[in-house]
């Protein structure tokens, strides 16, 4: 007997929801959030600027938000990596992983 693609997921799906195993969730999900500590951040806010340095083992997606004032892109930063950011409006919010 030959089953299409669709049905064969279909069926699938159930097994794995029917035996109680969850599925992991994506990537993105997992890692929104405020960034770890291992993600070190040096805030001057005075002088609006905070220097961000990856010090967690893996390249980590993270960008730094600013209340009230211009978020940093999200960018892809490896180990060791550091670089800043400096705004002119807002305050310093947090950095989060994106």
């Amino acid at each position: 007997m030959k089953l299409h693609k669709s049905a064969a997921l279909g069926i699938l799906a159930t097994a794995v929801v029917g035996s109680g195993l969850a599925m992991a969730p994506t990537a993105t999900a997992a890692e929104a959030g405020t960034a770890p500590a291992c993600v070190k951040r040096d805030v001057i806010k005075h002088d609006k600027y905070v220097k961000v340095t990856n010090t967690c083992g893996q390249a980590m997606h993270l960008k730094v938000v600013i209340d009230r004032g211009p978020d940093s892109p999200c960018l892809t930063y490896q180990h060791g990596e550091q670089w800043e950011w400096n705004w002119g409006l807002g305050s310093y919010g947090k950095v989060v992983t994106c």
